[in-house]
């Protein structure tokens, strides 16, 4: 039986933001719906909480520092295996619709003579998928143009120099003029674009259509919404559905501003930040933000629907994920890139059809785990080979089939500072603005690059409002925490040109005529004799 996978991402979705996971006013019974059929992964970490480094560790499997791509539109290198090159290698395919933030290696390419517009060179630049619609979600007229959305939205009578920004970014003010959706003060306007053709809308369609005419190749298909990422912009009824009653409090403290980390100080006084001090602002674009989540819902819940209805769903995995969260004003920030939960930690929900995971339908895994585990459990469920010398993710098949596994003991994430503004507000060099974060559970260190750590301990502080990194009595915490940096730092698996069995089965030296070290012939025809009965 051909066995599929719906690889489902949002962008900036939180993982706090849905019902299943607790939320108490936001309505989202078809997510919610999945995790009843399959686990809900409750500790799941993103190897970067930004859209592009993420992305290519989830599309990878593999850290930041191991593919390089640290920051957003660092091109993936060539050579980096992706997630399409496993699926390639037995016969299947990674098919994008949506967004991948990806960029070419343009010079990596000219440099080996691959053509940038060759088969190839198009696989290379697209993150080893194939593109059936692609849909990035911020294409203002100066930047690069959607795949199809355009043209989509004037076939429909949406004419414009660039449909996008002037019918889905663009929202209907009350006296019926049509403003600028990126600006906040118009969050709570609907967009000017019906629903019906609305980004959410048209990708789930897209995505429908591609499954209807896949025919016989096995197939991942990465459904990457765009939303609820920033322009905060719904079309009705999803902009007025909640209000600023349905937005949870805020969390964050004066004694956070008063005992700030200098690269947090930096990044709460940049305007994404300071907006959320506005009054009103947090309770406005919040609230849009949730419709956002809610229309996600719905065509979800349309796209499964459809699935069950035609039998489709009986052989595809269903993954639900998002790429890195937002503060929305916890913390005093805005956006992401750094550690707190609100922005480094992510809803995961997968379904495996396979009867083998049926006692694990509907339960909540708390097992600490990666979105680079994606990879390596997309493809051991495709039924491919995992090349450990590779991934640095590990597959979630055995968790969610209750089987017993011996598993990590904390996560990693990373965040590079150097593109923003406070590389330049710190004065450092490009090459000075790393930063690890390590969690095991309870404590959540962070190692920032010559500068003072960070440590939170989540069993006592679940918030994450009180920073231990420079308080005596948990020197030995801090030592313990950076100790797993180090060990993580050096298990970095950069022999990608040649796997563990290669190593494990290669014979010694002396074998081919290399006799090194060999004092007469009687020593070296115990050697050899040694060799052959290993062999037996």
């Amino acid at each position: 039986m051909t066995k599929n996978v719906l690889f489902i991402m949002c962008d900036q979705l939180r993982f706090d933001y849905l019902g299943c996971a607790g939320h108490p006013t936001i309505r989202t019974p078809n997510i919610d719906a999945l995790a009843k059929r399959g686990v809900r992964f409750s500790r799941s970490y993103v190897q970067s909480p930004i859209c592009g480094p993420s992305r290519m560790s989830t599309y990878t499997g593999r850290y930041p520092r191991s593919h390089g791509s640290d920051y957003n539109n660092v091109p993936l290198r060539v050579g980096e295996w992706t997630l399409g090159d496993h699926l390639n290698s037995f016969g299947a395919k990674a098919v994008l619709c949506g967004k991948t933030h990806a960029r070419a290696d343009i010079e990596g390419m000219v440099r080996l003579g691959i053509d940038p517009k060759s088969e190839k060179g198009e696989h290379i630049a697209e993150a080893g998928f194939e593109v059936w619609d692609r849909l990035d979600g911020l294409h203002p007229s100066k930047g690069k143009k959607p795949s199809h959305y355009n043209e989509y939205l004037r076939s429909k009578g949406f004419e414009g120099e660039n449909p996008w920004e002037e019918w889905a970014a663009s929202v209907v003010d009350h006296d019926g003029s049509i403003k600028n959706g990126w600006l906040n003060q118009y969050a709570d306007r609907p967009a000017r674009i019906p629903e019906e053709h609305s980004e959410t809308a048209y990708s789930t369609n897209r995505a429908m259509s591609f499954i209807e005419q896949a025919g016989d190749t096995s197939w991942c298909l990465h459904l990457s919404y765009i939303k609820p990422h920033w322009p905060i912009v719904a079309p009705a009824p999803y902009h007025n559905m909640y209000g600023p009653q349905d937005v949870i409090p805020v969390v964050r403290s004066d004694e956070e501003q008063g005992h700030e980390h200098p690269v947090y100080k930096t990044k709460r006084s940049v305007r994404y930040s300071t907006i959320y001090k506005r009054p009103g602002a947090r309770e406005k674009m919040i609230a849009t933000y949730m419709g956002l989540i809610t229309q996600i819902d719905d065509h979800i819940g349309r796209l499964t629907k459809w699935l069950d209805e035609s039998g489709r769903a009986e052989d595809t995995m269903i993954i639900f994920t998002s790429d890195h969260g937002d503060y929305l004003g916890d913390h005093w920030m805005g956006e992401k890139q750094y550690f707190h939960d609100p922005s480094v930690k992510v809803p995961l929900i997968v379904v495996d059809p396979s009867p083998e995971a049926n006692e694990t339908r509907g339960t909540v895994d708390d097992h600490l785990s990666e979105a680079i585990d994606l990879v390596p459990t997309i493809i051991e469920y495709m039924g491919g080979e995992l090349r450990e010398n590779i991934l640095e993710g590990r597959s979630l098949l055995p968790l969610l089939r209750g089987q017993k596994t011996p598993w990590r003991e904390c996560v990693f994430a990373e965040a590079d500072y150097s593109r923003s503004a406070t590389r330049a507000a710190l004065g450092r060099t490009p090459q000075e603005c790393k930063m690890v974060m390590a969690f095991d559970g309870r404590w959540k260190y962070i190692h920032t690059q010559d500068l003072p750590p960070m440590l939170f301990d989540l069993k006592e502080d679940p918030d994450e409002l009180i920073d231990l990194g420079q308080r005596n009595g948990y020197e030995q915490i801090r030592a313990s925490m950076d100790a797993k940096i180090r060990d993580w730092a050096v298990g970095s698996k950069m022999r990608i040109t040649q796997s563990d069995a290669f190593i494990t089965a290669k014979g010694p030296e002396f074998t081919k005529g290399i006799l090194i070290g060999f004092w007469d012939e009687p020593e070296l025809e115990q050697a050899l004799q040694e060799v052959a009965i290993s062999k037996t």
